[in-house]
């Protein structure tokens, strides 16, 4: 038997927790050595994977791409980025551009008034039906939600068969006849993918907005009262400058994430190429991946600058 099994469990266990207990006291007194071994893991992995492989796209971004041979040579020009500003790549842009904004102000126009109710009109277990409502569609497959609405708004689906059923087929139809608004039937036109991004990211809308009217004192509508004001005036005095850094905070992930979309966009609405299926294109089939990166930098550089107003709005005090 060795002198260490002669010696009893406390007694081998003691050094390892004396070592333990000197390094907790040695980060215990420098919290700042502690903040730093707590930050440099995550820190590295976003420099090195996050930001690095996005340097690497804004540098293969000034690549050179031969059409002729299909190559992708080192050459540095600012050939894809001048491309961007014409002909089709521009109307590409302000489709996606367009769709996203739309996106965000239906979403805060429908989204609203649900967080309001919701919020502020419901107790107890009505609250929680409502609120796991709104949380239920993001349970399910994106994909699977995609390929439902295909068929919902498809002639001869749910939207159609309700339709007919009021008797509103003739304003459906003068509504797809408009030129940018409608198409053969609801799953090709561009309000059938308006309504289909909607239903998709209105979550993200109502749960900020929600957060937000939560967080708004009651005493405030009390002394809005007593003074006077009309339900309206305090709606749009007290609760509305409130509240919009929620609308805002919304707004980010409903552009944001329509921005970047290239699944619906190839399964409901007109022929036309939006800014994600543009770069899942170039780089997927045509193989040309300095113009798919420099379509991927227009979204960084709108909702970059998007979220710098929107902290300028106090959106992230929302979140």
């Amino acid at each position: 038997m060795t002198t260490e099994d002669a010696q009893p469990a406390h007694q081998r266990g003691a050094a390892p927790r004396g070592a333990l207990r000197r390094i907790s006291t040695v980060l215990f007194r420098r919290r700042l050595l502690a903040l730093w071994l707590l930050l440099t893991p995550p820190m590295l992995w976003l420099g090195v994977v996050y930001l690095g492989s996005l340097l690497a796209m804004l540098w293969q971004s000034a690549y050179s791409f031969d059409d002729f041979s299909m190559v992708v040579t080192p050459e540095l020009t600012l050939a894809n980025y001048r491309a961007l500003f014409h002909g089709v790549n521009l109307d590409i842009i302000v489709r996606t551009v367009a769709m996203a904004a739309a996106v965000t102000v239906g979403s805060a126009l429908i989204g609203f008034p649900v967080a309001y109710y919701i919020a502020r009109y419901t107790r107890g277990a009505v609250k929680g039906v409502l609120y796991a409502s709104v949380m239920l569609p993001m349970w399910a497959s994106y994909i699977v939600k995609a390929y439902a609405w295909t068929v919902i708004l498809a002639q001869g689906g749910v939207v159609y068969w309700v339709v007919n059923l009021l008797g509103l087929r003739e304003v459906l139809d003068g509504v797809l006849a408009l030129p940018v608004v409608g198409g053969s039937s609801l799953s090709t036109s561009n309000l059938g993918r308006f309504l289909v991004f909607t239903y998709v990211w209105l979550p993200f809308m109502i749960l900020p907005i929600y957060a937000a009217i939560e967080r708004v004192p009651e005493s405030l509508l009390q002394a809005s009262a007593d003074l006077g004001a009309r339900p309206w005036q305090t709606f749009r005095t007290v609760i509305l400058p409130l509240t919009f850094p929620g609308v805002v905070a919304g707004s980010i992930f409903t552009f944001s994430l329509t921005l970047g979309d290239y699944i619906i966009p190839q399964l409901v609405g007109p022929p036309g190429y939006f800014i994600g299926t543009m770069v899942n294109t170039q780089q997927g089939s045509v193989g040309n991946l300095p113009m798919a990166a420099a379509f991927t930098v227009v979204p960084i550089v709108i909702i970059g600058g998007y979220l710098a107003l929107a902290r300028r709005l106090g959106a992230f005090d929302a979140l």
